[in-house]
């Protein structure tokens, strides 16, 4: 009896387990936002949580031939180390209906993934940071979408993707729902949608210039397109890196959130000159409605890093200034600083949130360590205060606040 079959399925197995990778991330957060916009009984002073999450991930090879097959797991489990009804809320934790954070709060699932040359087929649960469907890491846990997506670098210098999204979980829950809007500022109508589709490419125009387009819809509420250039120049002792995105939204089908008509046009410069990076931008939306993207997503619009804004609203016109240092150009790697401040203005709002010609502004300092050797090699704190402001009314969505979050982050390698 031949033993040809056996010896080819040994070495199937051989692979999806050789090249297979686990790990445990453990991340500590504590949360303060204080409140500073006038007294209401109906509104909290204060949120402050604070938890331990425990992530356990599994990536598993591919079989061999032609066609390979994987599977990856993954296990997030969130648990309370302090928290109060008066201050929950900071979405670190679930919240029941009395108000109080739930004591711990768990999800399992995975992907079931194939290969077929550079291309690759993933279904079932992921995290996605894409430019049109980005799963939100600002808290303990990341969001997570249900659904399938594809990837393609068979083409030299450019790689296709594509997806098809139904379901998504939010950051401070265990159970998916349908996706939705994101309604904040009375934007849109609080709906639902059946699904959202994407479909997307990423090109290496040269080795300093890529180009990205893409094709968003969530069904029956709005259609984006998305296009991404950055270029890096050597430009004296450093370089100069231009990232310009313009971002065009208009309502799909049925239009149950209602209209959809928005331009976002946005460009950041930075300049890398040793230790230090500048940076300088400017975002301006254009059109009837603020900028549509998932509820309690985030979106990826070009003016990055504010934590208690969007800076979406209609009409609206941002500028940003930001200073990084990295501390490795003075002998301490690991180490990193940042300062950064944006202010928004030119704003319309419904009349009961403030009527139009408002403004708004958020300042953030940032440290981070990682230490770099030793037996708690990988080991990372990060502490970031920010403070927010605006002059809209206590109906809107955002409120005026200074934000103090600690972050502990440890991945474990099993192997």
């Amino acid at each position: 009896m031949s033993t040809l079959p056996l010896s080819l399925a040994a070495e199937a197995q051989s692979s999806f387990f050789t090249d297979s990778s686990a790990s445990v991330l453990l991340h500590n957060y504590y949360m303060d936002r204080d409140y500073k916009d006038p007294q209401n009984p109906a509104l909290k002073r204060e949120l402050r949580e604070w938890a331990q999450g425990v992530t356990v991930d599994f990536k598993s090879g591919y079989t061999q031939g032609p066609i390979g097959f994987g599977l990856d797991l993954s296990s997030m489990t969130g648990i309370k180390l302090d928290s109060a009804p008066h201050r929950a809320g900071t979405q670190l934790l679930p919240v029941d209906s009395k108000g109080r954070a739930e004591d711990d709060f768990s999800t399992f699932g995975g992907i079931a993934k194939m290969r077929f040359a550079k291309s690759k087929l993933n279904h079932g649960r992921m995290v996605l940071l894409l430019p049109v469907a980005y799963s939100s890491p600002g808290r303990l846990l990341p969001q997570t979408f249900q659904g399938t997506t594809f990837q393609s670098e068979d083409i030299d210098k450019l790689t296709l993707l594509g997806g098809y999204l139904d379901r998504i979980k939010f950051r401070d829950s265990s159970n998916y729902e349908n996706i939705r809007v994101t309604a904040q500022n009375g934007r849109f109508l609080d709906v639902d949608s059946s699904g959202f589709s994407y479909v997307g490419g990423k090109y290496n125009v040269a080795p300093n210039f890529t180009a990205s387009y893409y094709h968003a819809t969530l069904n029956d509420i709005y259609r984006q397109d998305y296009v991404w250039l950055v270029h890096d120049l050597p430009l004296g002792p450093g370089s100069l890196k231009t990232d310009f995105r313009w971002v065009k939204s208009t309502e799909d089908g049925a239009a149950k959130a209602g209209k959809v008509d928005n331009d976002n046009y946005g460009v950041v410069f930075r300049y890398a000159l040793g230790g230090h990076t500048f940076s300088t931008g400017y975002m301006a939306l254009f059109g009837d409605t603020a900028q549509p993207y998932m509820g309690r997503s985030e979106p990826s619009p070009t003016v990055e890093g504010a934590i208690a804004t969007d800076f979406l609203n209609t009409k609206e016109r941002t500028w940003q200034v930001r200073y990084d240092y990295n501390f490795a150009a003075a002998g301490i790697p690991g180490l990193t600083a940042m300062l950064w401040h944006m202010r928004g203005d030119n704003i319309e709002l419904p009349e009961r949130m403030g009527g139009s010609g408002l403004s708004e502004r958020e300042s953030q300092a940032q440290i981070a360590y990682v230490i770099q050797s030793g037996p708690l090699q990988g080991l990372g704190f990060k502490v970031r205060h920010a403070w927010y402001r605006n002059n809209f009314t206590q109906a809107a969505t955002f409120r005026d606040n200074n934000d103090l979050r600690v972050n502990v982050l440890y991945t474990w390698k099993l192997w």
